[in-house]
């Protein structure tokens, strides 16, 4: 059964190969990386670590009974009870509910672990399914987004007011 896991050091190997063995699959809904990431990979990967131990973002894995990433569920831009919800699944994984299961668990982690009480989240109009997780979670949209935020796509925000979720 996948597992949810804060991002560790333990995890660069991991989710190196998510992030190489999707990089087609996700560039048709977001930006590529481009191949700077994937070159700076080790700095970038520390960056975030140390971002996590900040207190600024809360990066998590989804780990399959393997050890392989099935996806990538970030909270990022915490700050007065509230943060963006941002999250990638494998292809091989997309489609079967794990991105609606996982961001359903990551809610409830938000408001208990990290204290949150507000997630926001962006998505581009093509990224139907997105659109299809976020509302299954709970989250409403709550106007436009700038594409600029999207990689140039046009595109909604979305709010889920964690106190109203289901426990």
């Amino acid at each position: 059964m996948p597992e949810l896991k804060r991002l560790h050091a333990s995890h660069a190997p991991a989710v190196l190969d998510f992030e190489l063995s999707n990089r087609a699959y996700f560039a048709a809904f977001v930006s590529d990386r481009g191949d700077d990431y994937f070159e700076q990979f080790t700095d970038r990967y520390n960056a975030l670590l140390a971002e996590q131990e900040a207190g600024s973002c809360a990066f998590y894995v989804l780990l399959a009974e393997d050890g392989s990433v099935l996806g990538r569920f970030n909270l990022v831009n915490i700050e007065n009870r509230t943060a963006e919800l941002g999250y990638r699944v494998a292809e091989h994984a997309a489609g079967r509910g794990v991105a609606t299961e996982t961001v359903r668990e990551l809610c409830r982690l938000a408001a208990r672990r990290h204290g949150l009480r507000v997630l926001r989240a962006a998505t581009s109009h093509q990224n139907v399914a997105s659109h299809r997780v976020l509302t299954k979670s709970g989250f409403v949209p709550i106007g436009p987004a700038d594409p600029a935020e999207l990689g140039g796509k046009p595109g909604t925000w979305y709010q889920c007011d964690l106190a109203t979720l289901p426990p």
